[in-house]
């Protein structure tokens, strides 16, 4: 009889490329949040950021940059700019030197592909080093000529495809077959506070506490359908509930057409647009002061603001566009409804007319169980597992 023993290699130190602080956002909360989980297992980490993330004449926002201190407890370099290919074969022959066992790249946009696709091919000469990317999308939201090369240039490098939803796994497949692939959900964005009393959080926005509010959050970019939710409030019995939305978040796109659309609703009295970069120590006062979130994208692969929404137990309304369904179980913590304004105003006259607000949040608190770090940690533990094999 012949026994056949398969030994495992440990997981001992791990980089992580991508957007962290000094740089804000979604991308920095998420990477410095997975390096925290990484720590916590006992695996060494380091982060490599950028010295220039976007060009300013591309960055759609007013600033990049935090205005807050430091993260305390993490190792974070900046060594990447993202145009300047002297700094990515500098930065990838150093890490190559460094040989961590993994090297976790969050992508969500071909801008980077070059950057990160060089790097890690740098990274990958020592043949020690295994390359594991986190999906958030493969396929742009919003595409542009070039948009499919650079993403093979950027994938046909890496060993292993951890994506967030069902979608993203579907296109890591179409792109990158060779590769490892897994799917572990977004976990939850914890790191942004705990809940408040709704009346404090309310006071602290100066907003009016006798009033309910829906939140659309987060930047502002066409895709995500806020002139759906303003159509849906102009409708006869939505816009006659004692019901406001707050919208709390930075354009990324020309403000204008949807100030021009709320004139031409009428609805100025109904919507509350605070256009600005909620830092990080502020976003538990939004969710903590709305009734529901609200995101009524036009496409979309999954979402950092559910994440948040589970933190705080908030009852959700997504569209059935890319992942969104698969964290969003209709009927039970939210609802699930096609991309329109009248399907949109109908859940909303049903989670207000119905009272379902208190149901929805009992629900939330058991869904997000399953939207765990650990998970996230584990998924990429055991790809470097097979990888090594």
């Amino acid at each position: 009889m012949c026994l056949i023993f398969i030994t495992f290699t440990c997981m001992n130190s791990v980089t992580i490329i991508g957007t962290a602080y000094p740089f804000r956002g979604g991308l920095a909360a998420y990477n410095e949040r997975l390096a925290r989980e990484f720590i916590a297992h006992g695996v060494t980490v380091e982060m490599e950021t950028f010295t220039l993330q976007y060009p300013n004449i591309l960055f759609p926002g007013k600033s990049q940059y935090a205005d807050w201190p430091p993260p305390t407890g993490l190792t974070i370099r900046r060594s990447l700019n993202s145009v300047n290919p002297v700094s990515w074969l500098s930065a990838g022959g150093r890490m190559a030197r460094q040989q961590p066992d993994v090297v976790v790249v969050k992508y969500w946009l071909p801008f980077m592909a070059p950057c990160f696709g060089t790097v890690i091919r740098r990274i990958k000469s020592n043949k020690h080093s295994k390359i594991i990317c986190i999906a958030d999308n493969i396929v742009p939201h919003e595409p542009h000529p070039g948009t499919r090369l650079l993403t093979h240039y950027f994938l046909n490098a890496v060993d292993g495809i951890v994506a967030m939803s069902n979608s993203v796994l579907r296109d890591a497949a179409v792109f990158r077959p060779a590769a490892l692939r897994a799917l572990c959900p977004h976990p939850l964005f914890d790191s942004f506070g705990e809940k408040i009393a709704r009346e404090e959080a309310v006071i602290s926005l100066g907003l009016d506490p006798a009033v309910s509010y829906m939140l659309f959050f987060g930047f502002i970019r066409d895709y995500k359908g806020l002139d759906l939710l303003l159509n849906a409030i102009s409708l006869p019995q939505l816009r006659n509930m004692p019901v406001k939305l707050l919208v709390a978040g930075e354009f990324y796109t020309d403000p204008a057409p949807y100030h021009a659309l709320i004139r031409e609703l009428k609805i100025e009295d109904k919507v509350i647009i605070m256009d600005k970069f909620i830092a990080d120590a502020e976003v538990n006062r939004y969710f903590c002061a709305a009734d529901i979130v609200v995101q009524p994208y036009k496409n979309a692969t999954q979402s950092g603001v559910t994440q948040i929404g589970y933190h705080f137990d908030k009852p959700m309304l997504v569209t059935d566009v890319g992942g969104l369904a698969e964290i969003i179980p209709d009927g039970k913590v939210g609802y699930v409804v096609q991309p329109a304004a009248e399907a949109i105003a109908r859940a909303l006259i049903d989670f207000y007319t119905g009272n379902r607000q208190i149901e929805f949040e009992r629900n939330v608190a058991e869904e997000k169980k399953r939207f765990s770090w650990e998970a996230m940690y584990l998924t990429i533990e055991n790809m470097y597992k097979q990888l090594t094999i």
